[in-house]
């Protein structure tokens, strides 16, 4: 039975440990599949171990996982979920070296070391930006005036806005990227994000505190945009960031970012999607390239974001779904 830890729980580690840090780690398909990913890979006897701490702990809380895993020797590094910004926040000060997406983005999604020094990075607009491309045909900006609509402000909607909008992008970019969220601290920190950036897109950020709000706010884009659940309910949080009276554009592109738990959103999609013409996907292609860029990172190896050797990986995480 794998381990699982809490914040007041850890205990050194007897032989080379990858973290996983989380709401739920137990329900973590990657469970599974990172035993399966370690052999194919070759990363020897290594141990990955669950850490549990609730929405928006206390700072102390992420403070003494984070000392932790920098002072056990045999701790290698952690994926960070749901508390990317929570963590940063709370122990930025005890990182040796942070990379300029998580100085850029106040968020860390893996935590690495190397040559004794104890590294916070930010992969999410990396990986954000290999799942979209794998569902958002190239070109699709360019010729469509869409909008972007997310719900939810947290690390993976900074993380695709940054990526949507960056200027590198020419004129494969949305009309506008629209953000809500139950409260205004996360907004504050996207919308900083976002003008640090220096990009042109437009941010429009809406307050919704219900999902009757999200409904109004989803009505106002046009057909073809591209509408995303990136506020966890339905993995880390029973519930949707919709009501069941929420109507899709027509033919839009409806990306739910998880890929387990009671997937409400997922369900309200597919459940318009002949009627609308939706394309809808959920969260698993995000969720092998945020596991795979942060593995390559902790255990120095080259994982390709595509072709045969991710395919591989791909086929074997499938094999346990």
């Amino acid at each position: 039975m794998p381990r699982t830890y809490t914040w007041d729980t850890l205990e050194p580690a007897d032989t080379p440990t990858f973290y996983f840090i989380g709401v739920t780690t137990d329900r973590s398909s990657i469970r599974k599949v990172f035993p399966l990913w370690a052999a194919h890979l070759g990363l020897g006897d290594v141990e990955m171990v669950g850490i549990n701490l609730g929405l928006h702990a206390p700072a102390d809380h992420y403070r003494t996982v984070v000392e932790f895993l920098k002072d056990d020797p045999l701790s290698l590094g952690a994926l960070v979920t749901t508390h990317k910004l929570d963590l940063y926040s709370a122990a930025r000060d005890l990182f040796d070296e942070i990379d300029p997406l998580a100085e850029l983005m106040d968020e860390v999604s893996c935590l690495s070391k190397r040559d004794g020094r104890f590294r916070a990075h930010a992969k999410d607009p990396i990986t954000a930006g290999h799942a979209l491309e794998a569902f958002i045909p190239v070109g699709y900006f360019a010729e469509n005036e869409v909008d972007v609509v997310v719900f939810g402000a947290g690390g993976s909607a900074i993380a695709i806005d940054w990526y949507l909008s960056r200027t590198e992008r020419g004129v494969d970019r949305p009309r506008q990227v629209t953000v809500t969220n139950r409260s205004l601290p996360r907004i504050e920190t996207l919308r900083a994000v976002h003008d640090a950036s220096n990009t042109d897109t437009r941010l429009e950020t809406h307050l919704c505190p219900a999902p009757a709000d999200n409904d109004v706010v989803m009505a106002a884009a046009p057909a073809g945009s591209i509408v995303i659940n990136a506020t966890g309910l339905g993995k880390d949080a029973p519930g949707s960031p919709l009501t069941f009276d929420g109507v899709f554009p027509e033919r839009a592109l409806v990306w739910e970012l998880n890929y387990r738990g009671d997937l409400v959103f997922l369900d309200q999609a597919r459940a318009q999607e002949h009627e609308r013409s939706l394309t809808v996907v959920d969260g698993w292609v995000y969720f092998i390239h945020g596991w795979t860029q942060v593995i390559a990172e902790v255990f120095d190896i080259e994982i390709a974001p595509s072709g045969p050797a991710f395919d591989e990986l791909a086929a074997i995480a499938e094999s346990v779904r």
